[in-house]
């Protein structure tokens, strides 16, 4: 169905080092890199950070990272706030998404919402 998803980011080092970080504890890494645009995948680049040159528009967007368990939710939510992004819901049971649903939210540092979650909870 999707062959990936991007987000604009007004500072793609900045961004970068949040979304290496959170990618690393989920287990993923960069596919492509170039001086416009690097994406992260396990097959091929999916997820896709573009230089935009001007600010993003905080909330316009909202991406969920799948993760393998709490233990990787707790540690992409923790390597995300300590690369530059911010707290967003700290790591817990969503029960009104499901029984087993386990998340984190976080702020990129374009203000964009990043989830993880893992149903494994």
């Amino acid at each position: 169905m999707l062959d990936h998803v991007g987000f604009e980011v007004s500072d793609l080092e900045r961004s970068a080092a949040f979304y290496d970080a959170v990618f690393f504890a989920l287990g993923t890494r960069r596919a492509h890199q170039s001086e416009h645009a690097i994406a992260y995948g396990d097959n091929g680049p999916a997820f896709w950070i573009v230089a935009r040159g001007r600010g993003a528009a905080p909330g316009y967007g909202h991406v969920a990272l799948r993760a393998t368990g709490k233990a990787a939710v707790q540690a992409a939510h923790a390597a995300g706030v300590a690369h530059g992004g911010a707290d967003d819901g700290a790591p817990g049971p969503r029960p009104h998404y499901g029984r087993r649903y386990f998340a984190a939210y976080l702020s990129d540092p374009d203000g964009l919402r990043v989830e993880i979650v893992s149903g494994n909870g």
